[in-house]
């Protein structure tokens, strides 16, 4: 992660010691971090998935597409990784059991209502998007209230949404990581694009009436998860079917 926000500073990765804090080489913004929480070392000698190859069409090596950094433990042992942590692999940012992640913007500049957001992410990040959640919101989408890992499978929670379309990808990484990233990559840009227009919106609201700002960011809030959480059902089904016995 330090290489990925400072990389003039040339750390070692088989250091035994490192810094307790870095200055990252640029300011960082929330887009940033979401790309730093998505990595799993692609394209060093840490993925760990990296010698599980194929030859394509071309006659040339690459990794298979059905590799994938995401694999269950047991599933190690049968291609004999030997990683970071042995036959566990690597210890990736992005991580397959994950339940959430989040970005918090904290801007005391700002009103609280307005400067206070958590972007929230379900499941696995590396096939997830952070969605804003203000402090002063008052409620969140039904979905994102209804329980998932007590109470099993439904089509109602959000978390299974992200969980079902994720755990898909990863079945063949190689190729369904595009879908995801088509599908994700435009709404997470469209997103952060909106912020400024939506705080000043909500800015101007509660000049004037802060239940009337409070209830507009909560309305976004919520307009929002539930845009994702049916995008990603859609997701997983398009995978489902695109890929239909190739995994």
């Amino acid at each position: 992660m330090f290489d990925l926000l400072a990389p003039s500073l040339k750390l070692n990765a088989e250091s035994e010691n490192y810094p307790f804090s870095i200055k990252p080489d640029q300011p960082v913004t929330v887009a940033k971090l979401v790309t730093v929480f998505q990595d799993y070392y692609e394209g060093t000698p840490y993925n760990f998935v990296k010698n599980i190859t194929d030859t394509d069409k071309d006659g040339k090596t690459v990794i298979s597409p059905l590799a994938n950094p995401f694999m269950p433990y047991d599933m190690n042992r049968i291609f004999k990784i030997n990683a970071g942590w042995q036959e566990l692999g690597e210890r990736t940012i992005a991580r397959w059991y994950t339940m959430y992640a989040t970005i918090t913007q904290s801007r005391g500049w700002l009103p609280d209502e307005v400067g206070g957001v958590t972007w929230l992410a379900l499941d696995n990040v590396a096939t997830s998007i952070y969605v804003p959640l203000y402090c002063s919101i008052t409620d969140l989408p039904q979905s994102y209230k209804t329980c998932g890992r007590v109470t099993g499978f439904s089509r109602d929670s959000a978390w299974w949404a992200f969980n079902h379309a994720g755990t898909l990808a990863a079945q063949r990484w190689g190729d369904m990581r595009r879908d995801v990233e088509a599908a994700w990559q435009p709404l997470q840009q469209e997103l952060f694009a909106a912020q400024q227009g939506v705080e000043a919106e909500a800015l101007a609201l509660l000049a004037q009436d802060k239940a009337a700002a409070r209830a507009f960011l909560t309305r976004h809030g919520c307009e929002w998860g539930e845009k994702v959480v049916e995008r990603c059902w859609k997701l997983g089904d398009e995978l489902w079917t695109k890929y239909d016995e190739k995994f």
